[in-house]
């Protein structure tokens, strides 16, 4: 909790500098990334596209992603990753902004519209990656729950203003302006992420000690001096791949949230607008619906702050499964106000699932290898994600607007419940001080020649 010292409130003391700037940047870009879904999706439709227009936008972007992000999560571990977040975000800042002129203008063509998506689809897969590994590197590893926990909880309060901001003003001046705002965020977030001053290089970790920061910030230092230059980027993709294959939990789990996650993104990115256009009024109530989704991603950041379940991915599944309400109210026809609390109810999952699944990732992955480990884990999550927006609309036209929804429902149910029959899923359990800790990890592969032994135990978390 905050420590109050002559009337003022200051920060946790775990909380050091590089924890606060990447929080503060990643809630600055959350406010406009929650409203340009909205936008861009509404701009299609008012270009005269449809359900097949937003899932070839969508589609583009993830595919993009896709290609790209285990080069991502490569160039994460051997470059200074708050560098590559850096470039990052001002590559999207530009591509939105580009989008934005040409909606404002009135001159945008799909075309464009799936080119500038699939650019930001890069920036987005070399981002993750690098995020992935960086958050996890400002604190202490005894801290690292509920660092997580909290970064997640202030990202998710500024998505609930922008994306019942993002629905009100698309609604009100147009998707261009709410696109515009999210080309403004975004180079706000790398502006910010230039104060990072990043761990120090292979063999300087005393210099983080010596610089006067806070333990956390040293911890920076300590994290990275595990990071060699490496033999190349071919032989540390291998080594990425040999850490994520010798971990049946860790397969398991990312094959099923790719199915599970190309069903979300073709219910809440593609059918979900033509719902909201069709039957709820339009953007307003839409982006209303999806603050109340951030609202129960709050929720269930404060709930993790205090909770720490034991089976971690046994928890994280029961998370998963309530993913399936939205789309299954959707289906149903319910009222506005329903369909709130269903978002409201996916939102608690989605945290509960992520601060879980950070925590088991932290606690296996060896930190020196974690961005290629995470680009794996990317890659698996989202590789199912275009096909799920492409097949969105031949699949409402040949069951129906609802039997789709229905569709998408029903799988993320099945397969939330499938994965609970991989005994290491139900098993993996949380290791805490009062643990058996100090019984031998299982055996991970050798590195690659001329990468350095990684620190056993715990080592770093998602963001």
């Amino acid at each position: 909790m905050p420590n109050r010292t002559k009337g003022h409130t200051r920060p946790p003391a775990w909380a050091g500098r590089e924890y606060l700037i990447q929080t503060g940047a990643t809630v600055v870009s959350g406010l406009g990334n929650a409203g340009a879904p909205i936008a861009t999706a509404f701009a299609l439709l008012r270009m005269g596209g449809g359900a097949a227009a937003i899932g070839y936008v969508t589609g583009a972007r993830l595919a993009a992603t896709v290609l790209f992000l285990l080069i991502g999560g490569a160039v994460a571990d051997r470059l200074p990753r708050h560098r590559v977040m850096v470039a990052a975000n001002i590559g999207n800042a530009l591509s939105q902004a580009a989008l934005a002129g040409l909606v404002l203008t009135g001159s945008a063509r799909l075309w464009q519209v799936v080119l500038l998506a699939a650019a930001n689809g890069i920036g987005q897969a070399f981002y993750a990656p690098a995020a992935e590994g960086m958050i996890m590197e400002s604190v202490d590893q005894e801290q690292a729950p509920r660092a997580f926990a909290l970064f997640r909880t202030a990202l998710n309060s500024a998505q609930i203003g922008g994306a019942a901001l993002g629905g009100a003003l698309v609604a009100a001046v147009g998707p261009g302006w709410v696109l515009a705002l999210d080309a403004t965020t975004l180079a706000a977030a790398g502006a910010l992420r230039l104060f990072l001053r990043g761990p120090a290089p292979t063999g300087h970790a005393a210099d983080g000690h010596a610089a006067g920061g806070s333990p956390a910030d040293a911890h920076v230092a300590d994290a990275v001096a595990e990071r060699g230059a490496g033999p190349g980027m071919l032989a540390d993709l291998r080594e990425g791949w040999r850490e994520f294959t010798s971990r049946r939990w860790l397969w398991a789990v990312v094959v099923q949230y790719g199915v599970v996650n190309a069903c979300l993104i073709a219910a809440e990115s593609v059918l979900g607008p033509l719902v909201a256009d069709q039957r709820l009024g339009g953007p307003r109530p839409w982006g209303l619906v999806n603050a109340a989704m951030g609202a129960g991603l709050v929720a269930g950041g404060l709930l993790m702050v205090r909770w720490q379940p034991r089976r971690l991915l046994l928890a994280g599944t029961a998370g998963v499964l309530l993913f399936a309400l939205p789309a299954a109210t959707l289906a149903a026809g319910a009222p506005l106000a329903v369909l709130g609390g269903a978002m409201f109810a996916s939102g608690i999952g989605g945290t509960v699932y992520g601060v879980c699944w950070m925590i088991a990732l932290q606690q296996e992955i060896p930190a020196a290898s974690f961005s290629r480990v995470a680009a794996y884990d990317w890659c698996g999550s989202v590789a199912l994600a275009p096909v799920g927006t492409m097949a969105a609309a031949p699949l409402a036209g040949g069951l129906g607007l609802n039997g789709a929804l229905w569709a998408c429902a029903g799988g993320m149910t099945l397969l939330s419940l499938l994965v609970l029959a991989v005994p290491e899923v139900r098993q993996l359990a949380r290791v805490t001080a009062d643990s058996p800790s100090t019984a031998p990890r299982p055996p991970v592969p050798a590195p690659a020649a001329g990468r350095p032994e990684t620190v056993p135990g715990p080592a770093e978390a998602a963001a």
